[in-house]
């Protein structure tokens, strides 16, 4: 019995180790989300985690090394599947747009939202979050759009237009339903149907996109 148990230990073990590194970025993106970035010290994350503050240090050296990881595991498979989407999408470019806003809206509806959050408090005295963001997510995000517009332009789906514009456009509602659930929702003032907001916005965008359109 004392040989099985001491063989079952380096398992729990090893688990163990290999369960931190994600154990470190919830607990860190839940610190984030209640205190803010300038707020949130590398020794709470540790402390909320259950590690020493060694350990955050093995994993991430600084809070900046810190929330690049909380947005590579929270953020970019959202968008790698964005992007897998519209690789292997044959319908139109209407339905793939319409598809994308979607996810994009359930983005705003999780706990992921604290992150575009924290970029637009917090990048005026930490600039480098706003380039870690750039750099992670809207880089791709924009020229995943770009694309979907582009390819309905060349199928004759919407009129020419300056691409860049159009994909600022299309994003704007996501973004004003970002600060609308991080900001106003939870304290009940400024009444706002998110579904409705973006389904009316969508009708309106593709209209405009519309061959023969003014």
């Amino acid at each position: 019995m004392v040989a099985q148990a001491s063989s079952q230990r380096p398992r729990r073990h090893a688990r163990r180790k290999e369960a931190r590194p994600g154990e470190i970025l919830a607990a860190a993106l839940s610190l984030f989300a209640e205190h803010g970035f300038a707020a949130t010290r590398l020794e709470d994350v540790a402390r909320r985690a259950g590690v020493s503050k060694g350990t955050i240090y093995l994993y991430f050296p600084t809070k900046e090394a810190l929330f690049r990881a909380v947005i590579r595991q929270g953020l970019v498979p959202n968008i790698a599947a964005m992007e897998a989407l519209a690789a292997a999408h044959d319908g139109s470019a209407v339905s793939l747009l319409a598809e994308i806003a979607a996810r994009l809206l359930a983005i705003t509806e999780s706990d992921l939202a604290v992150i575009p959050r924290l970029v637009l408090t917090e990048s005026g005295n930490f600039p480098n979050l706003a380039r870690l963001y750039a750099e992670e997510l809207a880089g791709r995000g924009r020229s995943l759009i770009a694309s979907v517009i582009a390819r309905g332009i060349e199928r004759g789906e919407f009129r020419p237009i300056d691409i860049q514009t159009a994909v600022s456009l299309f994003a704007a509602p996501i973004l004003l339903i970002l600060l609308w659930r991080t900001t106003f929702a939870r304290h009940g003032i400024v009444p706002l149907d998110p579904r409705a907001l973006l389904e009316t916005h969508l009708e309106t965008f593709f209209r405009g996109l519309a061959p023969g359109a003014p």
